[in-house]
């Protein structure tokens, strides 16, 4: 079992940043594939950037340029670092896990193939 804890969320001004953190306990993390998905109200659950085991990374357009993602094996977390927010930015973030490498569309069109999520954090960003 793998057990997942978002943290970094808050209130930030257009333009500003933040750092969302994933971290991770239960099992060998390096061996994870890790992305992040968010969800606004009345929205479906989008993906938003990934990171693979061996550090392949991918963005949503709607993120790229702005947002990085990270991983720190040696304190089993990920990390997004989002920069130039936006109020379109304000959702719920997730992190979810899984051992099995998913292409990029079977993620964003099914979440429920990731068995380990995170309980999400809240990123707010004001106009």
């Amino acid at each position: 079992q793998v057990q997942l804890v978002e943290s970094g969320g808050g209130l930030v001004q257009a333009g500003g940043s933040l750092r969302l953190s994933c971290a991770a306990s239960g099992r060998s993390f390096s061996t994870l594939n890790v992305d992040w998905f968010r969800q606004a109200p009345g929205k479906e659950r989008e993906l938003v950037a990934r990171i693979t085991s061996i550090n392949s990374t991918n963005y949503a357009d709607s993120v790229k340029g702005r947002f990085t993602i990270s991983r720190d094996n040696t304190k089993n977390t990920v990390y997004l670092q989002m920069n130039s927010l936006k109020p379109e930015d304000t959702a719920v973030y997730y992190c979810a896990a899984s051992a099995i490498y998913y292409s990029g569309s079977a993620a964003a069109t099914n979440p429920a193939l990731y068995p380990y999520w995170g309980q999400g954090t809240q990123v707010t960003v004001s106009s």
